[in-house]
This record gives C-alpha cells, structure tokens and sequence, in this order.
C-alpha cells in the first residue's frame, strides 16, 4: 500500500541499492574462494608470496564490500527518508481536509500517533528492507548454489538448519503478530491520557486528583508494557534459538569433515576434502546468517505492516465536507440564510437541531440565546460547514453553503470559537492570521487589538506585538486569549462576524466597551453572537431563542418578554424586571 508513495526517482536510486547489494553480496562471496586457495597453498606447501597474493585479493573484496554497503546504506536511507516525509505531508495534508466528524472518529492522540509513531515503523522498516530484505534471499540464493553440488551430507545438514530456523520463524510470528495491532492501539490510548493530563494540569491540581490521574497513567502504561513484554518474550526466543542451530551446523560440518577426511584413501584427497569443508562451512555461515538477517526484519515488519495499514487509513479517508467550485463574487454581502435547518451528529438519535429558518442582512446583529445543549454553538457551526446540515440548507450571499469553495466561504467569515485557541508565536502573528495574513499591515492588527480592548495590557509587555505566546496561550490569561481571539477575527475584516460565546471570560464593564466599539467599527458587516448573558444581547436587532434544538422565539429584547415565556424565564434568571425594563 505505501509503494505506490515512492517517486520514480527513489524507485531508481533503490534500483542503484540493489545493484549495490549484489555486488556486496559477490565480493562477500568471493572472500571463501580466497580462503580456499590459501589454505590449499599451505597445505601443499607453497610459497609465502602466493598467500600474500591470494590475501591482497580478499583484502581487496573485503574492502569493496565496505565501500558497497556504505553506498547502499546512504540510498536506502535516503529512499525511507524522503518517503516518510512524503507520508507526513499526505497526511498532514489530509487531516487539514478533515470535519469534525472526521476528527472526532479518528481521535486527536490517534492522529498524532499515527504522524509520528507510525511513519516511524515504516521508514526504519523501508530503510533496513532496501540493505537488509533484498540482501539475505540473494545472499541465501547465491551461496546456496555454491555449496549445493559439494557433498550431500555437508549440503543436507544446512537443509536441516535452514528448516529449524524457518520453524522457529513461523511458530513465533503466528503469536506476536496479532499483538502488533493492540500496541499501536494501546499506544494511542496512552499518548490520549498523557496528552489529557499535560492539558488538564490546572483541573487536575484544583481537584486533587494527581492520585487519579496517576492511576490513570499506570493503568494505560503497564497494558502497553505488558503486551509489549508478551511480544518481546516470543521473540526472545528466536535469538538463542538460531544461535543454537547456527552453533550446531558449525559443529555438524566440521563433524561430517572430519568423518570425510578419516575415511580418505590418500593424503591429496584428505587436503581437498579439508579445503572443502573450510569453503563450505564460509558459504552454510552466509546462508544461516542471511536468515538471521531476515528475523531482524520479520521482528518488526508485523508493525510496519499494521502502521502502514493505520497511515494509509487516514490518507484515504474521504472527507464528508467536499469543497464545492464557487469562487465569485455574488455582488450580496453579509447575507445568511437558514431555510429548515435541521443537524443530527453522526451517530445521534435525535436531531440537535429542527426547522431552523431564519434571515440576517447585511449590518445586522442577530442573536442566539438558549439553555446549555439547546443548540447554539452546533447552529453557528453550519455556517462555515464545520459540519454539514442534515436536512434544509444554509445561505450565505444567496448560494448554498455547499456550493462555495471552502477557502472562499470561510473567508468571507470571521469566526470567535467558544474556547479561545493561541498558537505558539507572537502576538502579532495571532492577531494577523490565516491565509489572508500577507494583505494586512501592522496598523491593521494595532487597530484590532485597540478595538478588542487588548491594547491596554499588550502595551505593558516588554515587546508589545512581538511578546512571545506560549502553545495553547498558557502564558496569557482567558480574558486575554478571549480579547485576543477577537482581535483576530477583526483583523480578518470579513463580511460575516460569529462571536460563539465569547464575551463570557470578559468583565461587565470590558464587555459592554467592547460590544459599543465594536458596533462603531465594524458597522456594515453581519454580526452573529451566540451568548449566555442576556445583558450581552438586548440590543441586538433581532434574537433567537433556542429549547432543546427548536426555534421557540425570535424578534427584539422588548417583543420576547412578552411573547416568549422561554427568554422571559431566561431574563428573570439573570435580571430584575427593572433592569430587564418590564
């Protein structure tokens, strides 16, 4: 499955690794021809400098062997290298195309495993199969056919080798393979406690739960160690155990020789049975040692092979929010239009929301207000088809949210989500973000940050917009992320303005400067707030009022207390009647 990632050009220079490996291979298997002259040359008598000579010659395939295997070495690890980093793209990539329904079946510690842990497996796996895998079967091959025609005891011995070890191979690849799927599973789930844990830090000392969180951890820990230490005792078997017939084919060569040479009639026979028996214990070594070098591969093919599958999973996953083609400009700005909406999650048995119509112009503020879980949040999302409505649809400009190209759509909105988000950076580069960034200039982002009331405490860093931010936001507190998250979508200066809750982490008295500048500055574009306050959205031109995903009221402050018992329950909750003007 992950081949057909390699380029053309990889695929010649694994070409070039495998020219190297063969000319590895023969001079590797020249050397026992070397040795058989010598001690040929010596056991008849000969002279000094014909061993030398014979000796020059090894030497010289020894070293050409060397240089071969440094070659092959550096292409293959160029071939697995580059073909990781292609693999992290893809994916990358993909998971960038993804919808929260995607994201949310995946899981984020899954996606990160699966980038990380996973490519891994398959670039240290291509890179030793290019050396490793190519060159024990032609090394086997080749010395095989060297030996086969010297002696049939000699040559049924290493037959009888070659078939324990493949036993031994078989037997324990059918009990650790299965296993290899639950370690990158059991992985994930370790990688999601520990991502939950470092997260979750100040939940986590507030209610004393370290203990709990501990357990947790231990919990996650000893069932990847424990599945791992399964696999791993399997596997410790088959070292001592191709040891041992390495060891006694060794032995059983030099026990049939020595069988061979007391039975020879002459001394000139005993000389050649000696030079043959030297020779072919070189050529069962390369033979046995080439399937070693395959039990290294076989130890960790199994996860390569169940991390390619894991890779290849994400990459052709087919996102279900599918851009459409729309590019242009309809001439209508700021327009969105619901026409009996209605969304169910994946997986739901019930609708969040149903027959949800409603219109906002151009310069509109429009408001939703609801209970926890009434849908809000959920209604906003479907506007730049962070999820795709069920049934109905969403209007913005007079098209079909589904007609648009997903980058022009989104464009033409400026989303606060509920929980404010920083990127590891500056504030600056928070501030001006997207693929928008290169049109906008530093007043541009001083302005926003002005408008989003953060200008007092930016101006109190030592660096102002180039303070640094810390990932996640960790060095700023909720209301300077919230203020800051605002700021960005202000920067953007889009048509369409969502604000998904968030004045909440802001005081009575920022809110209301914020809402007011707010109004002033970006007068003309739609402007869609989601809030619990009620004090947040009385002036809004027109409010919703949301009950358990159903449209129970819509209009002014003034009209719902008297036509909406849902919103006047809302209001009393929060507000006296005459602060509320009842």
């Amino acid at each position: 499955m992950i081949l057909k990632y390699v380029t053309k050009k990889e695929w010649f220079i694994a070409a070039l690794c495998v020219l190297a490996v063969v000319v590895n291979v023969y001079l590797e298997l020249e050397i026992p021809d070397y040795m058989t002259q010598i001690t040929t040359i010596i056991s008849t008598g000969g002279e000094v400098h014909e061993v030398l000579t014979e000796g020059f010659w090894m030497l010289l395939c020894a070293f050409g062997s060397l240089i071969a295997t440094v070659i092959c070495a550096v292409m293959a690890s160029y071939v697995a290298t580059s073909l990781s980093k292609r693999l992290r793209k893809l994916e990358f990539d993909k998971v960038q195309s993804f919808s929260m329904e995607e994201m949310d079946r995946f899981s984020i510690p899954s996606l990160v495993t699966r980038s990380t842990n996973d490519i891994t497996q398959i670039q240290m796996t291509m890179a030793m199969g290019l050396q490793v895998m190519i060159k024990a079967p032609i090394m086997a091959a080749w010395a095989i056919s060297k030996i086969y025609s010297k002696n049939i005891e000699w040559t049924t011995a290493t037959a009888i080798a070659i078939f324990s070890l493949m036993c031994i191979i078989a037997c324990v690849m059918v009990f650790v393979i299965p296993k290899f799927k639950r370690i990158q599973w059991l992985t994930d789930n370790l990688n999601r406690v520990t991502r939950e844990n470092i997260t979750g830090i100040r939940v986590i000392r507030a209610y004393n739960a370290e203990q709990y969180q501990d357990d947790r951890f231990e919990h996650a820990n000893k069932e990847l160690t424990d599945t791992n230490l399964s696999t791993q005792r399997a596997m410790s078997f088959m070292m001592p155990g191709m040891s041992a017939i390495l060891n006694g084919l060794s032995l059983s060569i030099y026990w049939i020789g020595a069988i061979l040479i007391a039975g020879a009639s002459d001394m000139t026979q005993q000389f050649v049975l000696f030079a043959d028996m030297v020779v072919f214990s070189s050529y069962a070594m390369q033979v046995v040692m080439s399937f070693i070098m395959l039990v290294v591969i076989f130890m960790i093919l199994p996860r390569a092979s169940v991390a390619s599958k894991r890779v290849q999973e994400v990459i052709d996953t087919e996102p279900s929010i599918v851009s459409g083609d729309m590019k242009e400009d309809t001439g209508t700005t700021g327009k969105v239009v619901f026409k009996d909406v209605s969304f169910r999650y994946p997986g739901a048995s019930a609708d969040t929301l149903s027959n949800i119509s409603f219109e906002v112009t151009k310069g509109e503020t429009l408001a939703l207000i609801g209970a926890t879980g009434s849908g809000k949040s959920t209604l906003i999302n479907l506007i730049p088809r962070l999820y795709d409505v069920t049934g109905g649809t969403v209007e913005v400009d007079g098209v079909n949210v589904r007609d648009y190209d997903l980058n022009t759509l989104r464009n033409k909105v400026g989303y606060v989500s509920q929980k404010a988000f920083m990127f590891a950076g500056s504030i600056g580069s928070n501030v001006n973000y997207g693929s928008t960034s290169t049109e906008r200039t530093e007043q541009d982002v001083e302005r926003a940050i002005s408008i989003a009331q953060a200008k007092e405490f930016v101006d109190k860093l030592e660096d102002r917009y180039q303070s640094d931010v810390a990932q996640g936001g960790t060095n700023l507190s909720g209301g300077q992320k919230q203020r800051l998250s605002i700021a960005r979508a202000i920067c953007k200066s889009p048509e369409i303005y969502i604000f998904d809750d968030t004045f909440s982490a802001l005081d009575y008295k920022t809110d209301r400067i914020l809402r007011e500048e707010l109004h002033r500055q970006i007068e003309g574009a739609t402007c869609i707030i989601v809030a619990q306050r009620v004090g947040t959205i009385m002036n809004a031109d027109r409010i919703i009022v949301l009950d358990e995903g159903k449209m129970v009221g819509i209009g002014k402050h003034d009209e719902l207390l008297h036509n909406c018992p849902t919103y006047l329950d809302i209001v009393r909750s929060q507000m006296s009647d005459e602060e509320a003007g009842l």
